[in-house]
């Protein structure tokens, strides 16, 4: 088999070469593996097989003792079952790791400055609620992207409120100011040339009464994250009007995992291992979204199985990005934030992008 282009424009070695260099990954501390792939998709042949260096590192796992780490992510977030599978089936142990998850729900700062203090060691969540944080200069660098999916913007049919046209002069239910929904759907508005700030109402309301909002009339619209949003959609008067996926988005990460400065610097390996083994979580998701639905739900998460299995499947828990490609990715949405006054104007976009990413996986 020969050389392919990954998506990201770059080469990926041939299947033999990754056979070749198989036995000295193998050898590698913490399931390191080969830093040859800039994005964690699985291959047009196996929809569900991760690739070779996504693959288990070793079948009988660490013979050492393990790594505490601790893990801070949203136990009612339905995109992070990439974690609780992750545990569940063993993946962090077969890195050498103990993880111990910290459910956090304040404020964004308080969580990535509970990492950066090492009250944390490591996190999951949505870029567009870290961007703007980090861009206050938080000793925490994003390893890799996750997935995409999982943004949704809801109309009223009553309103007419099918496109994205049709919020101009409206009102759009938020949970928070600085909500991720807030942040991207401002950006989709703005592409459409509607004043995110001024051609639109946010009216901020309690997050599991964003639907009464709109029932009620005093919103015609709400933006949220699943799983709200998926369970809301099934209300015949409500239709989706954009997700994160949609357009040229199909394929731009939303949730990224990040880790603490100093354990990069000091046990990049171990900050390795936590990254691999989330993302062999993230691909096992893609490849059994039952299973990771139960595991969530076992969790604290919320709804039922079914209903959890089917918004994995409607997320990309499949493509993970890394690298240059993540890289891009994330200078994209720092031009973007710049464009809705989220970033300030003045900071530069590829910079910014080089400076809150950390490759620990080469």
């Amino acid at each position: 088999m020969s050389d392919e282009p990954s998506r990201s424009g770059g080469i990926l070695p041939s299947r033999r070469m990754l056979l070749r260099t198989g036995a000295a990954a193998l050898a590698m501390p913490f399931g390191l593996g080969l830093g040859v792939g800039r994005a964690w998709a699985p291959g047009p042949a196996a929809p569900f097989d991760p690739g070779p260096i996504c693959r288990p590192a070793a079948a009988e796992g660490p013979s050492g003792p393990l790594r505490p780490i601790k893990l801070a992510w949203n136990a009612s977030a339905i995109c992070t079952a990439a974690a609780p599978l992750a545990k569940e089936r063993g993946l962090f142990a077969k890195h050498g790791l103990d993880v111990e998850f910290v459910n956090f729900g304040g404020s964004t700062e308080a969580l990535l400055e509970a990492i950066a203090t090492g009250k944390a060691d490591a996190g999951i969540g949505m870029a567009l609620r870290w961007l703007k944080p980090l861009e206050q200069g938080f000793d925490v660098k994003i390893t890799a992207g996750l997935h995409g999916g999982c943004l949704r913007l809801l109309g009223s049919k009553a309103a007419g409120i099918t496109e994205i046209g049709a919020l101009k002069g409206k009102t759009i239910a938020i949970s928070d100011q600085a909500s991720p929904a807030k942040n991207f759907f401002g950006l989709v508005l703005a592409k459409a040339g509607i004043d995110p700030e001024n051609g639109v109402e946010w009216r901020q309301y309690p997050v599991d009464l964003l639907n009464l909002a709109v029932e009620k009339g005093e919103a015609q619209a709400l933006a949220d994250s699943d799983p709200r949003t998926w369970i809301w959609l099934k209300d015949p008067r409500f239709t989706e009007v954009s997700t994160n996926l949609s357009g040229e988005y199909a394929t731009r990460t939303c949730c990224v995992v990040a880790v603490r400065g100093s354990l990069i610097r000091n046990e990049r390996a171990v900050a390795a291992a936590l990254t691999r083994a989330i993302l062999e979580g993230g691909h096992a998701v893609h490849g059994d979204p039952e299973a990771a639905a139960q595991a969530f739900s076992g969790y604290g998460g919320k709804g039922s199985i079914q209903d959890l299995a089917a918004m994995l499947r409607s997320q990309q828990h499949g493509d993970s990005p890394v690298g240059a490609n993540l890289k891009q990715q994330l200078a994209l949405y720092g031009d973007e934030l710049k464009l809705v006054n989220v970033l300030k104007r003045s900071t530069d976009p590829a910079k910014f992008a080089e400076r809150i990413y950390a490759d620990v996986l080469s």
